[in-house]
């Protein structure tokens, strides 16, 4: 990379004034923490909901205090309808996926990091990068206006299946306003989405420092760009999808509405419409998704356990090469979430064989982990911790998945709760593992203080140990027949059931309440935690190369030039058992 390439961004000068150095900021580093804390409040909001749905579905006659001053129609007495348990649910998944698992690991590390981890002052284009985090905030804000409307929240899923989403009030409770600002959001969602992805590319491919070519980025850096590659194009076809879809509500087109449909009584006044039409187009991004908020998990875990274990993975470069193949790959399986949709068997079958093949990238991963961890010394922080568990539920999760890819078996098992078990453990939780790891390990540079380490560990085994308890025994509830986005379970196969249920409510609050003490070690930590060390991990990566936290400019004035990969571990150096990736030094034999 050229040193007038790496000059490339668009300079700007240090903010002065406070709204300028922490509102609408176009320092990538405040950026990058706005959508962090965004996030944070997403996921309070969505571990709330989940909480309420929880204890509706144990204790369905029960008032829940407080409820009904959020809407009287959907808790007269604070006792939940069924309607307003799924817009519930709605509202939950919406904010997990789109303002959480897309967010936090993706736009808020890799904001951040990917342009100190390359050696770049700042993104390629600050002003779209400040763009990007407000039209999300204004994306944000559309949503939860939903709760506050007349009609309350959508209660169509977070998929937000036609013709239900696409016909207005006449389909029920949530169907009218709060349908239309659904999809004005993650329309809006989207716009912001597209912007980041083209930064992240163009910051990656043009603002590389001298020496840092691609073979020497670190592996979270790889992890970012092919994201956004992948959110490129998977973006690009939800937001048109979401217009047509509000079209269809507001302005009396038919795309995903068919002739003669009749709903409350009332002969729709459209035709020509394919409900189907909307499922492949949400699928096309819904899958891919899935890698946009694992991906950044995986170049996470990776990067931290290479520090944690002091040598390098078996082979870093397959690992990279695996993430492009699930990318790749990613595209072609979308339609195995429609097997139910009287598709025809031919085409199952030609979408359960690259689902079954996006799995051999996967495990390769998964192999080269567990592989360089025996026999290594790993260093047991609560960051290596999250990224042992990070490993422990993409495989337990991703497990259930060989059983989905077959149709005969997705076909009885895709309406219960042991798809929601799948992707809550594979996509959900472990994607939020590596947002928890990369949390204790970056902390020390984002803020020049340590988190308690103590206490990191104590919310690692309890988190740990919750989820298990949460998200397992969906499983088996969905081998036993137990359909998902029920409100209450009365029918006689179901009735066996609820202590199951009573067992995973008891889990998911003391889950939830574990969470609370990463919440106080991050705002204590914040302004009260130990001084951090200039280095406290030993780390390779150029991200350590500079003060902590990082300057405006992220190295004072001075281009670091890069001679080594980013995993110069287990070498004899002057530093100790690592060496630098911008220091001259050339490394000796691993010491015995």
């Amino acid at each position: 990379m050229s040193e007038a390439s790496a000059h490339a961004v668009q300079h700007h000068a240090p903010p002065t004034s406070f709204i300028r150095k922490h509102v609408f900021s176009l320092d990538h580093k405040v950026i990058g923490k706005q959508y962090y804390a965004l996030a944070l409040v997403a996921v309070v909001m969505g571990m709330v909901l989940s909480w309420l749905m929880r204890i509706h579905l144990v204790w369905p006659n029960a008032p829940i205090p407080g409820l009904s001053l959020l809407s009287k129609a959907g808790a007269p007495g604070g006792v939940m309808t069924p309607e307003y348990y799924l817009s519930l649910l709605t509202m939950h998944g919406t904010l997990m996926v789109f303002f959480v698992l897309t967010n936090a690991p993706f736009a808020a590390f890799g904001n951040y990091f990917l342009p100190i981890q390359i050696g770049a002052e700042d993104m390629a284009f600050p002003r779209f990068n400040m763009m990007s985090f407000w039209t999300t905030f204004v994306a944000f804000c559309i949503l939860v206006t939903a709760f506050f409307v007349p009609d309350g929240p959508p209660i169509s899923g977070w998929t937000a299946y036609a013709p239900l989403s696409a016909v207005g009030a006449d389909a029920g409770p949530g169907e009218g306003l709060g349908q239309t600002l659904w999809g004005l959001s993650i329309f809006v969602f989207c716009i912001a989405s597209l912007l980041g992805s083209l930064n992240f590319i163009a910051t990656t491919l043009d603002l590389r420092t001298k020496g840092m070519t691609l073979s020497r980025m670190p592996i979270c850096t790889w992890a970012w760009f092919i994201t956004s590659c992948i959110a490129l194009l998977a973006f690009a076809v939800l937001m048109p999808a979401c217009l047509l879809l509000i079209l269809d509500r507001v302005a009396g087109t038919s795309f995903f509405i068919p002739a003669g449909l009749v709903i409350s009584d009332h002969l729709q006044p459209h035709s020509g419409g394919s409900p189907l039409l909307w499922q492949h187009l949400f699928w096309f991004f819904g899958h891919p998704e899935v890698y946009i908020a694992i991906l950044p998990a995986m170049g996470i875990v990776s990067h931290i356990m290479i520090n944690s274990m002091r040598r390098p993975l078996l082979s870093h470069k397959v690992i990279i090469y695996c993430m492009m193949g699930i990318g790749f790959l990613s595209y072609m399986v979308w339609g195995h979430h429609m097997f139910v949709s009287g598709m025809n068997p031919f085409s199952s079958l030609v979408f359960s064989f690259p689902t079954l093949m996006i799995t051999i990238p996967a495990t390769m991963m998964t192999l080269i982990w567990l592989g360089s961890l025996y026999g290594s010394r790993l260093r047991i922080t609560a960051a290596s911790l999250f990224c042992l568990g990070f490993l422990s539920m993409f495989v337990s999760g991703g497990v259930s998945g060989f059983f989905l890819a077959q149709p005969s078996i997705d076909i009885y098992l895709h309406a219960t709760y042991f798809v929601v078990g799948h992707f809550h453990m594979v996509m959900g939780v472990a994607a939020i593992f590596g947002v928890f790891a990369g949390t204790y390990f970056w902390f020390p540079k984002m803020t020049g203080r340590m988190m308690n380490e103590s206490l990191g560990k104590l919310h690692f085994w309890l988190t740990f140990i919750g989820t298990y308890c949460i998200f397992m025994p969906f499983h088996y509830l969905g081998l036993a027949g137990n359909v998902r986005r029920y409100s209450a379970f009365v029918d006689d196969f179901l009735v066996p059931l609820i202590p199951v249920h009573r067992f995973i409510t008891f889990a998911a609050l003391f889950t939830g309440a574990a969470q609370l003490i990463f919440i106080y070690n991050l705002i204590y930590s914040r302004f009260r935690g130990a001084p951090a060390p200039a280095n406290p991990w030993e780390c390779t990566s150029l991200e350590w190369t500079t003060p902590s936290p990082p300057p405006f400019d992220n190295f004072g004035g001075k281009n670091p030039v890069v001679y080594h990969d980013p995993y110069q571990y287990g070498v004899k150096s002057s530093t100790g058992d690592y060496l630098m990736q911008d220091s001259p030094e050339q490394p000796g034999a691993a010491p015995a």
